[in-house]
């Protein structure tokens, strides 16, 4: 966040226009900036992504338990009120294997109770990269760009 403000400040950025997108890990990345910087950015792309996670992960890295929310609606829930109401467009694969696509579905829903604009779009027959198809959306950048905080 630091490297953040230095670079909007260098570069003269609009703080009212900076976007947060995530892919994989960084979707993961995405989730936890976007709670812990609540009201920082104008809108977010994650990309299979999520807040719990993936097994795999977790039986290489046994500490990443002491971080893993419960596997609970709730949990989903508290991560969505924590981002609030900044809209989000949600990318997964419907086949992927390293992350679970119910990751990207449960956040969706999550975002929604909340009141948060949100897109998802899950790609049937398509495994983990699926970043090819979501950054190719023609309606993606228009969106993204037509977002910004208030004044």
């Amino acid at each position: 966040m630091t490297a953040l403000a230095e670079a909007t400040r260098e570069f003269h950025g609009d703080t009212r226009r900076i976007y947060l997108t995530g892919l994989s890990m960084g979707g993961y990345g995405a989730w936890h900036l976007a709670q812990k910087y609540s009201g920082t950015f104008a809108a977010l792309v994650v990309i299979c992504g999520g807040i719990r996670p993936p097994a795999a992960a977790q039986k290489v890295t046994p500490d990443l338990v002491k971080v893993t929310p419960p596997d609970s609606p709730k949990s989903y829930l508290s991560v969505a009120e924590r981002v609030g109401k900044t809209p989000v467009w949600i990318f997964h694969g419907a086949d992927d294997a390293i992350v679970p696509v119910t990751e990207s579905r449960r956040m969706s829903e999550a975002m929604k109770q909340v009141g948060a604009e949100v897109h998802y779009t899950e790609y049937p027959g398509v495994g983990h990269p699926c970043w090819n198809k979501a950054y190719d959306e023609p309606k993606l950048f228009p969106w993204l760009f037509s977002k910004s905080l208030p004044n």
